[in-house]
């Protein structure tokens, strides 16, 4: 059945014209009992939302001084692994200094430590510019993705399109892989084949745990240390009706995709955290917790190996204006890749021409600010998250046509983009694979309205994923504030339908509106609704991170 909802007299959301801060923001809803599930979402980002990201640190490297010269035209691909190897053997922090001008790289650029930043002088036209006009399949001789080559080939991941004559084996870098390549050695990025799965070596039994709170209590602490970045692993070893699925996704009616139970000893849920505290058998958390945790919804501390501290600042990157060859055939035109990082950041950078350009798995507690996307091809993502916990994408602006504009992939949970703007091809893409609690904010969505038996509509969330991993996403994913731009395809006096048709259960979206009356047909029906209204609080996030303050 359609569900076709305009408005919930539970929300108070204020005119567009109302200019009240933050501070004296009417917040009836969000103390509201409609609101009680409402997550916390601002500890997203780096150290959890309340950290400064550093300006300087430690020894200063300048690449000039290994034989990096900008402008000359020649490939400095060697002078720029010779300053990242010097940077890698300096004892502490260390930052590497770009020139200003086009730098040409064909080699893929790692960094496999902590206390590493890598900062150009600015995105800009007179800032430093990486350049990278070889894709990642033609240069990548490593064995890092071997594991996701054979599952790609063991299991047939093909594009199918017989209209476009297209039948071809899916790219390894279509989701993965990057030019600047940040990841611990020995580490994996996201789990393919059962035969590599590591084994977890359990620091502690977490006995009880309340959703939402930040204590828990454990068998015994002996192997915690206050500081410690540690993950909380749920597995569901209860089958396709186990209770972690109920915490996941509540008492919905849908099909829950197989992947959610058939690989019994990987974590379905993950949640990256600090020790922040320990009592006895009482431990503390730097966030509240993802899940219940009891008997019947077990969950331990797993050790996890990582980084901390990398940061990538103030530079461009630019692909040639090659040819497109469709969706999962990405040649590897990939700007930045983040696994296994807590605690780092990327911000004030520029990509053009990307097939992605950033990618992030494994990590936690990011924060990704101040990025534009560019460019007349296609792409694939600007900034991707899957795999990730309190990832913080801030201000971004994506100006080319991405295939998931914005997107919350595979197990990323209570991650947020604030503040973006998409111009083109504009989706919310909620991509399955058991992503929950998660946050669209002050989004504002560019987009040419299509028409169907003459109504106009648009597809807003429109995710997809593989059907093993539906639903579209867990409970509580969230959307506020989504101002929608109807540039053509309905006139001013038409009600434009906004679509969400495969998505999960029990979402909020909460101040829909734009330049058109609009309603929303969003399914499963979401817990709470508000449609042409503005909030007056803008930012979900903003308002969370400065309530959690005063307190």
């Amino acid at each position: 059945m359609t569900t076709r909802l305009i408005a919930s007299a539970a929300i108070l959301l204020l005119p567009a014209c109302s200019t009240l801060s933050l501070a004296n923001a009417d917040d009836s809803f969000l103390t509201s009992e409609a609101a009680a599930d409402l997550p916390d979402f601002s500890y997203a980002g780096y150290e959890f939302g309340l950290g400064t990201i550093p300006t300087s640190r430690g020894e200063l490297l300048d690449a000039g001084d290994f034989g990096v010269v900008a402008n000359d035209g020649l490939d400095d691909s060697a002078a720029m692994l010779d300053a990242l190897a010097a940077a890698h053997a300096i004892d502490g922090p260390v930052t590497v200094q770009l020139p200003e001008g086009r730098i040409i790289v064909s080699e893929i650029l790692p960094i496999t430590r902590s206390d590493l930043i890598l900062r150009g002088q600015g995105a800009g036209a007179q800032g430093t510019e990486l350049h990278f006009p070889r894709p990642l399949s033609d240069i990548d001789a490593s064995t890092r993705l071997d594991e996701l080559r054979t599952y790609l080939r063991k299991y047939e991941k093909r594009q199918r399109e017989p209209a476009r004559n297209i039948d071809e084996l899916f790219s390894e870098y279509s989701w993965t892989g990057g030019f600047i390549w940040i990841q611990k050695t020995g580490t994996r990025a996201a789990a393919y084949l059962e035969e590599y799965d590591p084994d977890i070596e359990q620091l502690s039994i977490i006995e009880t745990g309340i959703r939402g709170q930040r204590q828990v209590t454990v068998s015994s602490a002996d192997s915690l240390e206050i500081g410690d970045a540690v993950q909380i692993h749920w597995f569901n070893r209860a089958g396709e009706t186990g209770p972690l699925l109920q915490e996941i996704y509540g008492a919905t009616d849908l099909a829950i995709g197989s992947h959610h139970w058939t690989f019994a000893d990987r974590p379905l849920v993950r949640q990256t955290t600090r020790i922040v505290g320990i009592s006895g058998n009482r431990v503390e958390i730097g966030d509240p917790l993802l899940h219940n945790i009891s008997d019947s919804v077990p969950a331990q501390f797993s050790k996890w190996d990582h980084l901390e501290q990398v940061g990538l600042e103030d530079f461009s990157i630019s692909f040639p204006d090659s040819p497109y060859f469709g969706h999962h055939l990405e040649r590897g035109y990939n700007g930045i890749y983040v696994s296994s990082v807590i605690d780092g950041w990327v911000r004030d950078v520029r990509f053009t021409n990307a097939d992605s350009g950033i990618l992030t798995y494994n990590s936690a507690n990011l924060t990704i600010e101040n990025i534009r996307s560019l460019g007349d091809r296609a792409a694939h993502y600007a900034v991707h998250l899957g795999n990730v916990h309190n990832v913080l994408v801030r201000n971004l602006t994506v100006e080319n046509p991405v295939i998931h504009s914005l997107t919350f992939n595979t197990q990323s949970t209570k991650s947020v983009y604030q503040n973006a703007t998409v111009l083109a091809a504009s989706v919310l893409d909620q991509h399955a694979g058991a992503n929950h609690q998660n946050l669209f904010d002050n989004i504002t969505l560019h987009v040419r309205a299509q028409r169907r038996e003459g109504a106009p509509f648009y597809a807003v969330w429109d995710g997809s994923g593989a059907p093993y991993w539906q639903p579209g996403h867990g409970r509580f994913n969230t959307t506020w504030n989504l101002n929608v731009i109807v540039d053509s395809g309905a006139s001013r006096n038409e009600i434009v339908t906004l679509e969400g048709l495969a998505e999960g259960p029990d979402a909020f979206i909460l101040g829909v509106h734009g330049n058109r009356e609009f309603e929303v047909d969003y399914r499963p029906a979401p817990k709470s609704l508000g449609v042409n209204k503005t909030p007056q609080v803008r930012s979900l996030y903003e308002w969370q991170l400065m309530k959690r303050k005063q307190r």
